[in-house]
């Protein structure tokens, strides 16, 4: 029983921070319909800058992410503004952004490698081996922080988009675009800010990995497959679908990993994928989409 119970405390440390990469990621496809192909890389790009700060400043990666998320938050503004106008109105709009952000994520791949080269890199503060015993469990303390910092985040997320008037503007906009705009919404400018949060969550997102994982530029592919079938499972534009399925997955995984071993946790994730498209499409709480 001790064993199970370790397993499901790792499994929700983890889950905690798997639910906030997948945030931004369904926050942007709530809002504007996008499916972000790019996000995995983007979320290594905030990894690259942890790993900058912490490796030339020696800036911890719990401080770094008051630098990833404003610069990622600017540069998601000015994405959006270069690329997606472009595309909109148009029939087939999310399919155009999924190739759209598939070349996106293999220009950023191509200059991360280019800068960083191929080798595996990440930041290790004295903390990241240190752990606090709670009688017969042991807490990372790293994933203990980690988590911390990604439920803080996460709640500072609900609080905006439930308790200010932009963020009563984005949940009428993830419900109905159109109505949205017919009522005064300045749909153009909710999209443009929420992108730009989808990506300052990447960057916090990407400061945390660097301290938990090891990143090299082509393994945010790995990354994406994860977190599309978390968004999947808990539903295309839901934010509490994306929180439950990280932290069920999270320790699915956990143990899978624990009987298995750590090569099978990934097919955890793709089963759960397969599964959920094949009985409910929609995922646990997202709506049925339209034809």
């Amino acid at each position: 029983m001790t064993d199970v119970l370790q397993i499901v405390i790792l499994g929700l440390l983890l889950g905690g921070v798997y639910a906030l990469m997948a945030s931004g990621l369904t926050l942007v496809f709530g809002v504007m319909r996008i499916v972000n192909l790019a996000h995995g890389v983007l979320i290594f790009l905030g990894a690259y800058l942890a790993y900058f700060a912490f490796t030339l400043f020696g800036i911890d990666p719990f401080l770094s992410i008051l630098i990833t998320m404003p610069v990622m938050f600017l540069f998601g503004m000015l994405l959006y503004r270069l690329l997606f106008p472009r595309i909109e109105g148009s029939p087939r709009f999310t399919e155009g952004t999924v190739l759209l952000t598939f070349a996106l994520a293999l220009i950023t791949e191509g200059v991360l490698a280019f800068i960083f080269t191929g080798i595996y890199r990440s930041t290790n503060p004295s903390y990241t081996t240190d752990a606090f015993l709670l009688g017969p469990f042991f807490v990372p303390k790293a994933q203990l922080y980690a988590s911390g910092v990604s439920v803080l985040l996460l709640a500072l997320l609900w609080g905006f988009l439930y308790f200010t008037r932009t963020g009563y503007a984005v949940r009428a906009t993830m419900q109905n675009r159109t109505a949205a705009q017919i009522v005064g919404v300045n749909v153009r400018r909710i999209s443009t800010l929420s992108f730009g949060i989808g990506l300052a969550l990447a960057g916090a997102s990407g400061s945390l990995l660097s301290l938990l994982f090891t990143f090299f530029p082509s393994g945010h592919w790995a990354w994406i497959a994860l977190l599309i079938s978390l968004v999947v499972l808990g539903g295309l534009g839901s934010l509490r679908g994306a929180l439950v399925g990280a932290l069920g997955l999270s320790v699915a995984s956990a143990f899978m990993s624990a009987w298995f071993g750590p090569t099978w946790s990934p097919m955890t994730f793709y089963l759960a994928l397969f599964l959920i498209l094949l009985v409910r499409p929609q995922g646990l709480f997202g709506k049925p989409m339209e034809a």
